[in-house]
């Protein structure tokens, strides 16, 4: 895999307009060609105002010393889009859902620090409702790798004997309800204004139904940031989260958790997030 050094964080307008524009042209399936560079951005610094924003809108303490342990996907946002939006990649950008992430924070990160992001796509595979592509993420400082992430997307299509059958999902009793939260219907663009990602599907009723939904969607990074908050996370982690069910906005949502590390987003009888946090061995 080669390396593709960049020198600064490819602007994210003209990236989205490029992926719209290729959207309609791409016709995704399980074993298409994907993008083989792996993107590299030394010299990382973060900005204080829109990292504040970000944790004002997924629930985080403003001012703390350390980023959030969901930020650095928000760092990497630019990269991985460049990668989605190019004509090489073969799922369209427009309509992506986020069905899960797998988080590596190794250490706290100081929201002062300087940092290297790297960001390359892993691979594609077989979902039952169309194609999902692995995109990872990695985080270093001073050469030490700090943090990593593996999110997968699927581009919903109808899919051939190449679907997979799906396992049973585990059974396990409902966690306690911790908190009920009330989400307004304008999450999705504070959220897109904080982080970046300005999907369609997140922004407004209108745009939401062009892909199928009945109205806006929140960011499954802002419902796994937004449960991370009131959870808490040790300073050396494994976060792993499953974006289940879409949650629609405006709605109400019950966040539950137990001493286990396990958390879930439910609402309306369905389970929107699970996912669970465990300490990294150090």
């Amino acid at each position: 895999m080669s390396a593709v050094l960049l020198t600064a964080s490819p602007a994210l307008a003209p990236l989205l307009a490029r992926g719209a524009l290729h959207s309609p042209f791409k016709r995704p399936r399980p074993d298409a060609g994907f993008p083989r560079a792996r993107l590299v951005l030394p010299g990382v610094r973060v900005d204080l105002s829109r990292l504040a924003a970000y944790e004002r809108a997924c629930g985080f303490a403003t001012g703390d010393d350390a980023l959030p342990v969901t930020y650095p996907h928000v760092l990497g946002f630019p990269l991985a889009m460049r990668l989605m939006s190019g004509r090489d990649f073969p799922l369209p950008l427009l309509g992506l859902v986020h069905t899960s992430v797998e988080i590596t924070r190794r250490s706290p990160l100081p929201a002062t620090g300087e940092y290297e992001l790297a960001v390359r796509v892993a691979g594609l595979q077989p979902h039952r409702r169309g194609t999902e592509a692995a995109v990872v993420t990695e985080v270093r400082c001073g050469g030490n790798a700090v943090w990593e992430s593996r999110s997968t997307y699927l581009a919903r299509h109808r899919t051939g004997s190449e679907a997979p059958e799906t396992a049973a999902p585990e059974r396990r009793d409902p966690l306690p309800a911790v908190a009920e939260w009330r989400i307004a219907a304008d999450v999705g663009r504070r959220y897109g204004a904080a982080s970046g990602d300005r999907n369609p599907i997140h922004l407004h009723p209108l745009t939401a139904r062009l892909f199928g939904f009945p109205r806006a969607i929140a960011h499954g990074m802002w419902t796994v940031a937004r449960c991370l908050a009131a959870h808490g996370t040790p300073g050396a982690a494994l976060v792993r989260a499953e974006f289940r069910t879409p949650v629609l906005l405006p709605g109400t949502v019950r966040y539950a958790a137990d001493d286990t590390g396990r958390f879930e987003l439910r609402g309306g009888g369905r389970v929107h997030v699970s996912g669970e946090v465990r300490p990294l061995a150090g």
